[in-house]
């Protein structure tokens, strides 16, 4: 998708977009990567579920196996993949439903797919994508990154260093429900995102957390401060406090 976005705004600002819905959200935060088939059949379940009012609005917030995905939007030219092709170096490979081109997900890398009534929270999907941003910008503030957006392309991207994106963006609102989400490099591998045009820029590259402050980031930490700034720019209210658990517990 192509959402037009403007530059960094403060967090009141940002929060004018939000809805104040304090409904209970149910945290599924996974304590090791995941299959991303095992994910999307989770994930397809859930998003099942709150649109027939089954369950309450759900966050999953994971890493994944390695795993490129492949939006609605890829042109051969951002991948130069075989359509039928389910590996490209020996990584698997799943097109998606979602927005977007082609992205890389691996371990090291928070991906978060909210399962949210849309309306319940923002003014909109222009607004809830702001919001991801938001969260994302103002996670990195807290661990002194800069991040910011750029204009006509979802996501953010880092202060001075030109091209760099730390963090994609790609959603789909299905019944007024969301699903996909955004993923965001923390301390990761990031040689697979070489072999890709990663979200169809040219000319971009990806970074992460610790490239940019050269030095280790615990994932950890970087999932509590990216739920607080969630659960701010979308108006959440965990069911319990956030805490890892095991995929098998749920799937």
């Amino acid at each position: 998708m192509t959402i037009a976005t403007s530059l960094v705004k403060p967090l009141s600002v940002a929060q004018s977009n939000t809805l104040d819905s304090r409904t209970p959200t149910e945290l599924l935060w996974f304590s090791s990567p995941i299959r991303y088939a095992d994910a999307w059949d989770l994930q397809m379940r859930l998003h099942h579920e709150r649109v027939m009012n089954s369950r309450p609005d759900t966050i999953l917030i994971l890493e994944h196996q390695p795993v490129y995905t492949v939006g609605r939007r890829t042109l051969v030219a951002d991948w130069g993949g075989d359509p039928t092709a389910t590996h490209m170096d020996r990584i698997e490979i799943h097109h998606v439903n979602r927005g977007g081109s082609v992205t890389y997900h691996g371990p090291g890398q928070l991906v978060v797919y909210p399962i949210l009534r849309l309306t319940d929270h923002v003014r909109g999907v222009r607004a809830y994508v702001e919001q991801l941003e938001e969260a994302v910008i103002q996670c990195l503030r807290q661990n002194g990154i800069v991040g910011h957006r750029q204009a006509k392309t979802p996501g953010v991207w880092v202060t001075d260093l030109q091209n760099a994106k730390i963090a994609s963006i790609g959603i789909r609102v299905d019944r007024g429900v969301t699903m996909h989400g955004l993923a965001l490099n923390v301390d990761m591998d990031l040689s697979p995102f070489r072999g890709i045009t990663p979200c169809g820029l040219q000319g971009s590259h990806a970074m992460s957390m610790a490239e940019v402050v050269g030095r280790p980031v615990s994932l950890v930490a970087v999932t509590h401060s990216l739920l607080d700034q969630l659960k701010q720019t979308l108006a959440l209210r965990w069911t319990k406090a956030p805490a890892p658990i095991e995929f098998h517990t749920v799937a």
